[in-house]
């Protein structure tokens, strides 16, 4: 069988084992009683030369002694543990005091072995590095797992980021063919109706947008998001002729991709529809949008004008379709569209949870 450190495969019958120990005459005892379990087993005298060969490599296990002239098994174990990539440690000491092998494990050996006066303590000892070296081939296959599972992941991100990439690119297409089709058009209902099929095109492109710059792509920055469409929306409005001034008030949040899309398209709804319904032709005035947290971890978005106001109730101005998409959207969120009450300006509210 190959030895841990030659492949990724191993059932812990074959191993180069360094044996650390200032008595001679035990070590061969020990080297003789492991090599017949099917390792070859390396004997050093001291600490510093046991340090000296492990960084040379090579070495799969360490059996340590806890008493050797200059310092203890203690003193060398932490140094042997900073080592890269270090072999895991067997403690080996003759003493009976139980806080020594207390203090091995906590100083990052696998396992310990009391030395007795009859040699048992050989049988032991090849017991406990058959397990250790299991042990850490488990550990070695676990960690080859988790590095395949990870750079599995990072594909598919990668892979997703590039196809939000050729999405946002095919939407902004889109929307500047329909801006192209807008100028084509005379008739005034239907560039109305082009500009705002854009800016909901232009809605959804955003979140492409943000995901492919993003290290994270399932979810989005809420505030960044919804400055960058209420500038958009702000720029295709005046160009067809409406210059009303969108003032945003938007808290730091994370919101999940399909909610996010959701939201952004109710928003270019209800600001289309202020621009459009809110004021008279000869009045400029604001339009509010507003999101935040609300109670039970919910998100509150809030859009309001100061304009002639409407209630929600009654037959909605304009083709309704509007009206229609924001429902769509809504229960998307699992939510409803409320509109607030009272004078003047409209106010319309949407909560959901996060």
């Amino acid at each position: 069988m190959k030895p841990l450190t030659d492949g990724p495969t191993m059932d812990a019958v074959s191993a180069r084992i360094l044996y650390i120990d200032d008595d001679p005459g035990l070590g061969r005892l020990v080297q003789r009683s492991l090599t017949a379990r099917g390792h070859t087993v390396e004997l050093v005298a001291d600490g510093e030369s046991g340090l000296m060969r492990l960084t040379q490599g090579g070495i799969d296990l360490v059996a340590l002694d806890h008493h050797m002239p200059g310092q203890s098994g203690l003193d060398l174990l932490p140094k042997i543990r900073v080592l890269p990539n270090p072999p895991p440690v067997i403690y080996v000491t003759g003493s009976e005091d139980s806080r020594v092998a207390v203090a091995a494990l906590k100083a990052g050996a696998v396992d310990y072995v009391w030395k007795d006066v009859q040699g048992q303590f050989r049988e032991l000892l090849g017991e406990a590095v058959d397990t250790a070296l299991r042990q850490e081939e488990l550990r070695r296959a676990k960690e080859r797992a988790e590095a395949a599972v990870r750079e599995a992941r990072d594909r598919a991100e990668m892979l997703l980021r590039e196809v939000n990439h050729r999405v946002a690119n095919s939407l902004a297409l889109v929307a500047a063919l329909t801006h192209m089709q807008t100028a084509a058009v005379s008739d005034p209902a239907a560039k109305a109706a082009l500009l705002e099929m854009q800016a909901r095109i232009s809605a959804i492109a955003g979140i492409h947008r943000r995901l492919y710059t993003s290290d994270d792509v399932e979810a989005v920055e809420l505030d960044a998001y919804l400055a960058s469409l209420v500038e958009e929306l702000q720029v295709s409005m005046r160009a067809s002729g409406r210059d009303h001034a969108i003032r945003l008030s938007a808290e730091p949040v994370r919101l999940a991709t399909d909610k996010a899309v959701s939201l952004g398209v109710v928003v270019t709804e209800l600001v289309t529809n202020a621009y459009k319904y809110a004021y008279p032709p000869e009045i400029r005035g604001e339009i509010r949008v507003a999101i935040g947290r609300a109670d039970a971890g919910g998100l509150m978005l809030i859009v309001e004008d100061d304009g002639v106001g409407w209630s929600g109730e009654g037959k909605p101005r304009g083709t309704g379709l509007g009206s229609r998409i924001v429902r769509a959207m809504a229960t998307n969120l699992h939510s409803a569209l409320i509109y607030g009450t009272g004078t003047g300006g409209t106010r319309a509210m949407l909560s959901f949870q996060v």
